[in-house]
């Protein structure tokens, strides 16, 4: 069976392989991710990986996994940031809050399909301006949910986290090797 990622995403590659599953081609859906008018911020996330699923043909023996990654504050969807400013927008928002990170996932082989979604709750400390202009400077923003990679320099910014780490980062780990597993995909983990 030939694993297929559905996203460019180098952090998806690197949570695949950590958990043993080999990336066999990498095939990015190209769809409209704009929510729908009053779409909340989980049945977004879900609909998205899911669009992106049907969007991605494949062949019978090629097992697809998409996932997509949202920001939420309250109801309100924070996505990937189109600019520098908005970027600085989402920042201030989640400045000294907490957000929910979700991240949805959707494999398919032959025809079934299996759907996911993991809810974890983040805490952003106060940022100062110098925070805010130092992380903008960085361009780490750039592509990510909510304006900021918990993986990187933000990581700094986040003192408390009750969820998944790696759903954060965009793909759960331990409920993406169950349903790979579920799928039918052998897992063989990385040796140190």
């Amino acid at each position: 069976m030939r694993l297929i990622l559905g996203s460019a995403s180098p952090r998806r590659s690197q949570i695949l392989a950590q958990i043993g599953a080999r990336v066999d081609e990498v095939r990015p859906a190209d769809i409209d991710e704009t929510p729908q008018r009053g779409e909340l911020p989980r049945a977004y996330c879900q609909r998205i990986a899911a669009d992106k699923l049907a969007a991605i043909p494949s062949a019978q023996d090629e097992l697809v996994l998409t996932a997509d990654t949202t920001v939420a504050l309250g109801r309100r969807i924070l996505g990937k940031p189109a600019d520098a400013g908005e970027a600085a927008a989402f920042l201030y928002k989640l400045s000294g809050r907490r957000h929910s990170v979700i991240t949805a996932i959707a494999v398919r082989h032959a025809e079934r399909t299996w759907m996911r979604s993991v809810v974890s709750a983040v805490r952003m400390k106060r940022l100062s301006d110098a925070e805010v202009n130092d992380y903008l400077a960085s361009g780490e923003w750039q592509g990510k949910a909510g304006g900021y990679a918990i993986q990187g320099r933000a990581g700094a910014f986040i003192p408390w986290i009750s969820g998944s780490f790696t759903g954060v980062m965009g793909l759960p780990a331990a409920e993406t090797a169950a349903v790979l597993r579920a799928a039918g995909l052998s897992l063989t983990p990385e040796l140190a």
